[in-house]
């Protein structure tokens, strides 16, 4: 008998994936925790039914939410909320100038199942550059004023143990939180289909309304909802692209598969229907 995962995109499209077993299945506190084997993708993660990285395609994901910051700074300490799968710290720690990762993971059962069955993620965790808290971002993050150089919020979707991330509040205590010249880049969910489009449209409302330079990137992720997926720049003054130094960031001669700084140029040009969604919720 022939086994699929299968995850709702909307009411009317669904995404499958052919498993070939089942490797993990936990209930942590927080939600469930389900990895599998298939043959098209490799190993991947599901939380709560939903995908979030696979074997396969993982590297787009990790390599823009990271190289497009670092590129844009150079950046010694930094917060990661969220993350607990290790791909954005792995990708971090690829930079000697990085001295310390905090990781904010509020499910310590995401950090122990990516530590035992991700090891292609998760092999960094255990650096001593890297420092775990297993706490709620949205609590961690107020606790601090003229910290991190950048804050990655390397969340879930905008509902769950997510949700508090997406919030007003949230992204002001992120902007107290940053240097004078601090940057932070979040995953900025899709904006193909209503319901995704919707929650990108308030996660932008919300950045807008705390940081002076507030842009939008974007990255084919294929196993993401529509494929097309956004990030979020927002800094207080430093620009992603006019200030970024991309003659060296290449002399650093980091190897990646889908990140380059002409690709980095480009993703800040967005289609049409993306930048008027952005325009309907910029003031």
């Amino acid at each position: 008998m022939e086994l699929w995962f299968t995850e709702e995109h909307t009411k009317n499209v669904r995404y499958s994936v052919k498993v070939e077993k089942a490797v993990y299945s936990e209930m942590s506190e927080f939600q469930r925790i389900d990895i599998f084997d298939s043959k098209e993708f490799g190993r991947f993660l599901t939380l709560d039914g939903y995908m979030m990285l696979t074997e396969k395609d993982e590297f787009i994901y990790h390599e823009m939410i990271t190289h497009v910051p670092m590129c844009a700074k150079t950046a010694k300490t930094v917060l990661v909320i969220g993350g607990g799968d290790g791909g954005t710290v792995r990708e971090l720690l690829r930079y000697e100038d990085v001295e310390r990762i905090d990781l904010v993971e509020i499910d310590p059962l995401v950090v122990e199942a990516s530590k035992k069955y991700l090891p292609f993620t998760a092999s960094g965790l255990d650096d001593d550059k890297v420092h775990i808290y297993y706490e709620d971002g949205l609590k961690f993050v107020r606790r601090f004023f003229d910290e991190y150089d950048l804050i990655i919020v390397d969340s879930t979707d905008p509902f769950g143990p997510g949700e508090g991330l997406f919030t007003k509040e949230f992204y002001g205590n992120c902007f107290k939180a940053l240097k004078a010249d601090g940057i932070m880049v979040n995953q900025h969910e899709s904006p193909f289909y209503e319901n995704d489009a919707q929650a990108m449209q308030r996660a932008h409302a919300r950045i807008a309304a705390s940081f002076p330079v507030c842009r939008v990137y974007q990255a084919h992720i294929p196993t993401y909802p529509s494929g097309h997926w956004l990030f979020g720049f927002a800094s207080k003054g430093i620009h992603p692209v006019k200030d970024a130094d991309f003659e060296a960031w290449n002399r650093r001669g980091i190897k990646t598969r889908y990140y380059n700084t002409n690709l980095h140029k480009a993703a800040f040009s967005l289609p049409t229907y993306v930048w008027d969604l952005l325009a309907e919720v910029e003031d």
